[in-house]
């Protein structure tokens, strides 16, 4: 639990006039937004960049377009308009309850659960036109190719080009609703076991299902293993074995590569790690 600053409290109070704020505190950092949970209320999410600021309208209207889906879990509801505060935008969320699996755990049964219920949202028009953004740039490949592998480190380029040329191989999958960060404290489970809720749809996209089942190995790849099919299970290790599917997930969508030095910077020590576990198995 991180105390709240004092200018995501200001935030908040000027976005939900009234609620109580005694509890707030602010969630784990991420790269995009910080995030202040007011337990029981709501979250409020405030861009930390003018990319995030900028994109947020569209990552709301996402929310907006799953909300009125039937969903069988659920997600956060806009409860406030994006608003700006100086260079910032900001949203107040509806807060779900329950409690994400600690890191290992996680049966099979949960994890297949979790993947079939993404996979299997309808990519009706105005769901696709709000989560697809590939024509907004080059495609993941070109960004792997032209901007990441010249700038690894000359014992990892033709390395990279292999793991890159592997995943280029794939056959081609029909695309389904994916989520992009599935794991950890975005999958909220009842304490009996069920699934409750999937929070922090930033990064969904029309994919390839088998990267939400690699984001899932955060359940331990066993479990995954045991919880899809052997074809999307093969699929799974393809995409993460090319830098990690949470670094890999960056580059697609049409998403900018703003620092390429800074993604290098956060691949080589995942390789390095990667490759020194292989050794010791």
């Amino acid at each position: 639990m991180i105390k709240a600053a004092p200018d995501l409290l200001a935030i908040a109070a000027a976005l939900l006039p009234g609620t109580r704020l005694d509890h707030a505190f602010t969630a784990t950092e991420g790269n995009i937004h910080d995030v202040l949970l007011i337990p029981g209320a709501a979250a409020v999410r405030v861009s930390k960049r003018p990319l995030a600021a900028a994109s947020m309208p569209r990552r709301i209207e996402v929310l907006r377009q799953l909300a009125s889906a039937d969903l069988p879990f659920q997600v956060p509801t806009p409860l406030t308009p994006v608003t700006t505060f100086d260079d910032r935008a900001a949203v107040a969320v509806s807060w779900i309850d329950g409690i994400p699996l600690p890191k290992g755990e996680g049966d099979p049964q949960q994890i297949a659960e979790v993947l079939t219920a993404v996979s299997s949202v309808p990519l009706d028009p105005p769901l696709l036109a709000a989560v697809d953004d590939r024509a907004q740039g080059p495609s993941w490949s070109t960004i792997i190719a032209e901007e990441i592998l010249p700038r690894l480190p000359a014992r990892w380029q033709s390395e990279g080009q292999r793991r890159l040329d592997t995943a280029l191989a794939l056959d081609p999958v029909p695309d389904t609703l994916v989520h992009g960060d599935l794991s950890g404290s975005n999958v909220h489970w009842t304490t009996d076991g069920k699934l409750l809720g999937i929070l922090d749809w930033d990064l969904a996209m029309p994919a390839d299902p088998a990267i939400d089942a690699a984001q899932m190995s955060w359940h331990g790849w066993d479990n995954v293993r045991r919880a899809v099919p052997a074809t999307t299970y093969h699929r799974a290790r393809t995409w993460d074995a090319l830098f990690g599917i949470g670094h890999l997930v960056a580059t697609m969508n049409g998403r900018p590569m703003t620092s390429p030095d800074g993604f290098v910077a956060a691949i080589v020590p995942w390789l390095e790690e990667a490759a020194d576990g292989a050794g010791e198995a």
